[in-house]
């Protein structure tokens, strides 16, 4: 099977780079996966895409030398196991906020005897290879998203569940729980605290702490605090500020600063 080059590179304490697509565009897909991302996520949760889309999505991102991701709406296995047979090579799951709820999650990424994944990975047998069902256990990457008050009271417990591979922080979502005003860059100490604390015991549990950043540079300060998987901003964010930039630039005025995009 596939190797899954993301693992190995957090194995190695190597901080990957991971691109966000909220358009539902194949083309948009692959013009991001030949950008230098080491993986890329497609969001069916925020982003403007259905599954049938993301399938040419994932085709698209075959070509490329990225790891083909999938945020999903909810935490359904139907949904996760239709994304794992579509091709995805990780989950990440919104609003995980208890033991259960990760457990159910990881249980939808595994075949029995360690989870209840239904057999029928279709597109997964063709990108990850003939022994697909042999090493689908191993090499598939299931990440929580840790954003509510619940999840956040219960992280230690969460990330003890076997099989979960990392937590990925959503900080507008973590900012709303903690009764905070949503912003590009988390500004607010409980907030911050909030973050830094995830990062922390993710760490602790020798597993993968990801988080969405709003640019580049938001992204680079992520990885010195620890973070081993970061997101500079998706391609909304990235389009619509090099999209400002041209135009201030043509029209001779001052480029007013933009984020990259909201802190999903």
């Amino acid at each position: 099977m596939r190797s899954n080059r993301l693992k190995e590179m957090c194995q190695r304490q190597e901080a990957a780079v991971n691109a966000w697509l909220s358009i539902p565009s194949s083309y948009c897909a692959e013009v991001m996966g030949h950008q230098g991302f080491d993986a890329v996520t497609i969001d069916l949760q925020h982003g403007m895409i259905g599954f049938e889309q993301a399938i040419g999505m994932f085709q698209a991102l075959s070509a490329t030398p990225v790891l083909p991701l999938a945020r999903v709406s909810r935490n359904d296995p139907a949904l996760v196991m239709q994304l794992l047979d579509a091709g995805a090579y990780g989950i990440i799951c919104p609003m995980i906020s208890s033991v259960e709820e990760a457990r159910s999650l990881v249980s939808a990424c595994r075949y029995p005897p360690v989870g209840t994944r239904s057999f029928g990975p279709a597109r997964g047998l063709l990108y990850g290879g003939p022994d697909y069902f042999q090493g689908a256990n191993d090499e598939i990457l299931v990440l929580a998203m840790i954003e509510t008050r619940q999840g956040l009271d219960a992280l230690d417990a969460i990330l003890a569940v076997e099989g979960l591979d990392g937590i990925f922080v959503g900080p507008n979502d973590l900012a709303l729980a903690l009764g905070k005003t949503p912003k590009s860059e988390p500004d607010d100490q409980d907030v911050r605290q909030a973050i830094a604390h995830i990062c922390e015991r993710t760490r602790a549990h020798g597993k993968i702490p990801g988080i969405f950043c709003s640019t580049g540079e938001a992204a680079a300060q992520r990885i010195a605090e620890g973070f081993l998987l970061v997101t500079p901003g998706n391609d909304v964010g990235l389009l619509s500020q090099a999209a400002h930039r041209a135009v201030q630039v043509a029209k001779g005025t001052q480029p007013s600063k933009q984020g990259a995009g909201s802190g999903y």
